[in-house]
């Protein structure tokens, strides 16, 4: 320890001086630091709670959509959830279809019910597909291109990555939603 009263006056202002200015960058570092993130609402859902709507335009006509987590996707709006994590389920219908497209975030796809044909690739090619029964598990990374498929029978998959969740075909004309002017 230092012995203040054995310190000459030009050393005590010293001292002072770097007591202070280490206090400053204290406090400016502690003003620095992000604050913590909003608390996440437990979800807590039975099977027969969990609601159903029609999917987004982006996907083909037919597939029903359950929104577990992400208001950005029940509203319609998942560009607001950037950086947000998101939880759905797609129920397919039988014989469907969704095109070769990518997404730019990570995609973690659980099949829950039935058979889901998935591949990768730039193009929808059944052949180079493969049939995941429930319990599989497929994890995309950003910008890789997939294609999957129902045939007789319906799926269930959940999907939960981080958002904001967004979907672009490979091929334009493959995309269902109406294109704007």
């Amino acid at each position: 320890l230092i012995n203040i009263a054995a310190l000459n006056e030009e050393m005590k202002k010293g001292l002072f001086l770097v007591l202070i200015i280490a206090n400053l960058f204290l406090v400016a570092c502690a003003k620095q630091q992000p604050s913590p993130p909003a608390a996440m609402p437990s979800v807590l859902l039975m099977p027969d709670e969990i609601e159903w709507t029609e999917a987004p335009p982006s996907l083909p006509p037919g597939a029903k959509i359950a929104v577990i987590e992400d208001d950005g996707l029940k509203n319609k709006e998942p560009q607001k959830n950037q950086g947000q994590p998101f939880t759905f389920r797609l129920l397919l219908p039988i014989n469907y279809k969704i095109a070769s497209h990518t997404h730019p975030t990570s995609e973690h796809v659980t099949v829950i019910s039935g058979m889901f044909y998935f591949g990768e690739g730039n193009e929808f090619v059944i052949e180079d597909a493969k049939a995941y029964p429930p319990g599989s598990v497929i994890i995309m990374p950003p910008g890789k291109p997939m294609f999957g498929f129902t045939k007789d029978q319906e799926v269930i998959i959940q999907v939960h990555g981080v958002g904001p969740w967004n979907i672009k075909y490979s091929n334009p004309s493959d995309d269902p939603r109406p294109l704007q002017p």
